[in-house]
């Protein structure tokens, strides 16, 4: 099973200024080079919105998403709302509350797509994933914004964490098997493991950030994708592709 993961593509309204870089280019071209790989499912991990969330940008993003005729999922960032993006991509039927969190059962494979745009993991949310995996006699995937483990990247850490990762991380420890996550949020790509957590950072379409420093600073503005293939034989394969961004 071949999935595709984009992620932060932060898509502003139409002349809004983002900082030189055209966001709307930007998803246009990442689109496109998600067909090109052809994946059985693609599936977005937040901050489709620029800065707020915003019903336009939102409809815009469905219609081109629509027209690419492969199956997808999204999840809120903190730059989301949730029940606003349900509401546009007719996943009203799978909140709990304010909280849109699901699972996606896709060649027999279960990935769970969780809800951090509050930058939590609510206490029901929980409750289901603890459930989730209790279920699961294999390793888990899961696609979330915020990574359940710190990033390496100061900046981030300390200022946007995961604010209860210690929560999620008491449940994903215990699960007998590896822990897959997929997310993005930090603006970089990194791998990081936490004994069976192996997380994957994901960088972004819209710029990618320097990770080493304690204060915020460009680094690029190339955009990228990750392909993520199940292999028959139980291996995962995680690859980033970077292109060239658009500048406005």
């Amino acid at each position: 099973m071949k999935l595709v993961q984009i992620t932060d593509l932060h898509v502003a309204s139409e002349g809004e200024f983002t900082h030189g870089v055209d966001v709307r280019q930007n998803f246009l071209d990442i689109l496109a080079a998600v067909r090109s790989f052809s994946p059985d499912h693609l599936i977005i991990t937040g901050d489709l919105a620029f800065d707020t969330a915003n019903e336009e940008v939102y409809r815009w993003m469905k219609a081109h998403l629509d027209a690419l005729g492969i199956p997808y999922a999204v999840i809120a960032g903190n730059h989301d709302t949730s029940t606003l993006l349900a509401k546009v991509f007719e996943l009203e039927h799978l909140l709990d509350g304010e909280d849109l969190y699901y699972r996606l059962d896709l060649d027999g494979q279960p990935l769970l797509l969780l809800e951090t745009s509050r930058g939590t993991v609510s206490a029901s949310q929980q409750a289901w994933l603890a459930k989730e995996l209790a279920q699961l006699d294999g390793p888990a995937f899961l696609f979330m914004h915020h990574p359940p483990v710190n990033g390496g990247v100061p900046f981030m850490d300390v200022n946007y964490p995961l604010r209860n990762m210690d929560e999620v991380q008491a449940i994903l420890h215990p699960h007998p098997h590896p822990v897959y996550v997929f997310c993005g949020h930090y603006h970089v790509e990194k791998l990081v493991c936490s004994k069976n957590i192996i997380v994957h950072i994901s960088p972004t379409t819209y710029f990618q950030m320097k990770w080493h420093l304690p204060e915020f600073q460009l680094d690029n503005t190339k955009i990228a994708l990750r392909e993520i293939i199940l292999r028959e034989d139980g291996a995962l394969e995680s690859t980033v592709v970077y292109y060239e961004g658009n500048k406005t």
